[in-house]
């Protein structure tokens, strides 16, 4: 097995002191510029990285931060948010040699059991926090141990789900707990108002929500939002509701099989990801609700998946992956000494396609 490189081998070849080594990588006064830039030349040269545990136990950072997914491991094999999401962190993380330390646990409990282990090891220098909750205690937490972080996803507004959602659906209040923690934020309410705006404008009046997971906020956002939408432009809970799934394709189909089913189904349906509208495509093909002929679908976040479905499917169109690297900027920028803010995303777009068109004119007479 060959043996790592060690700041002695380094010093020997380059003709210093070991102390002089520890001064020319630790960017410490000691050397001169064409000795610690000999060292440093060495030092690649052999290959040497730096002892994370040594750096920890000494104080230095850790050249990682913590990423934790607290979400069933099913659906997050079939949904391309993440999975872009992680690209533009890792873009922006690789570009400043920082690691990206990415667990998934089970639930928010163990999520907050590895902050504190991932602390107390000094294993990150800050965390990037997805998938906020309607009751989270991991602001608080975060902050307790002092440890940065950027909340991606701003929390629910205060008061959660109301009429016109099915039983399940949580609600509360969120945010970050105090001034502490930074967060990305995205529109939800102004991307509800766009699909509203082309749905309504089409002459639908009976639309229903496939939702996500009803603890996170950014579902009791998107419901609340709905509901305001549809209340603006006079529709009520009778005709405009939410159903909460899991987010997976298995879900979002049962939950399509259940609204279809009703006396008076909905005429168009709008889902929480790409996969669950793919899924609703085909429970409607199986039963034979020609789409858009009778039924219109719009996903919430477009795909390859909804550019490939016959029709095309109408999406929200949003860049995930700039998300992420707004996320990841935000956090290095507090590392380095920035005071923690606040930063918006870029306004999601409404892309139509194929899927999507006026409703026969007896179904909302």
């Amino acid at each position: 097995m060959a043996r790592r490189p060690t700041i002695k081998d380094i010093a020997r070849q380059a003709g210093v002191s070991e102390s002089a080594v520890s001064f020319a990588l630790n960017d410490r006064p000691g050397v001169s510029q064409d000795t610690r830039a000999r060292i440093r030349r060495v030092a690649e040269e052999l290959g040497w990285q730096p002892n994370s545990a040594a750096r920890a136990l000494s104080g230095e950072r850790a050249g990682a931060v913590g990423l934790v997914l607290a979400r069933p491991a099913h659906t997050l094999g079939v949904e391309s948010f993440f999975l872009q999401l992680v690209s533009g962190i890792q873009e922006v993380l690789s570009a400043a040699r920082t690691a990206l330390l990415f667990q998934v646990v089970e639930d928010i409990d163990a999520e907050c059991a590895l902050y504190r282990r991932w602390w107390a090891e000094r294993r990150v220098d800050g965390v990037l926090v997805v998938d906020p909750r309607t009751s989270d205690p991991r602001p608080a937490l975060l902050e307790e141990l002092a440890l940065p972080a950027v909340t991606i996803g701003e929390a629910a507004p205060t008061g959660g789900s109301g009429a016109g959602v099915e039983a399940g659906a949580g609600s509360g209040s969120g945010g970050v707990a105090s001034g502490t923690l930074s967060s990305v934020r995205a529109d939800d309410a102004g991307a509800m108002a766009q699909v509203l705006d082309h749905l309504h404008g089409l002459g639908h009046r009976r639309i229903s929500h496939i939702a996500g997971l009803p603890g996170l906020a950014h579902t009791v956002r998107r419901m609340d939002s709905l509901r305001t939408e549809a209340a603006r432009r006079g529709l009520g809970a009778d005709q405009v509701r939410s159903v909460v799934t899991d987010y997976s394709d298995a879900e979002g189909a049962a939950a399509t099989r259940r609204v279809l089913a009703e006396r008076r189904p909905p005429t168009a349906l709008v889902y929480d990801n790409d996969v669950m509208a793919v899924a609703g495509r085909a429970v409607a093909a199986e039963l034979g609700i020609p789409v858009p002929g009778r039924l219109s679908i719009v996903a919430w976040d477009d795909s390859a998946l909804c550019r490939v479905t016959h029709p095309r499917l109408t999406a929200l169109v949003r860049d995930t992956a700039g998300f992420g690297r707004l996320a990841a900027e935000e956090l290095l920028a507090v590392l380095a000494g920035s005071p923690p803010g606040v930063r918006i995303s870029e306004q999601p777009r409404l892309e139509p396609r194929e899927s999507t068109a006026p409703p026969p004119a007896h179904t909302e007479s």
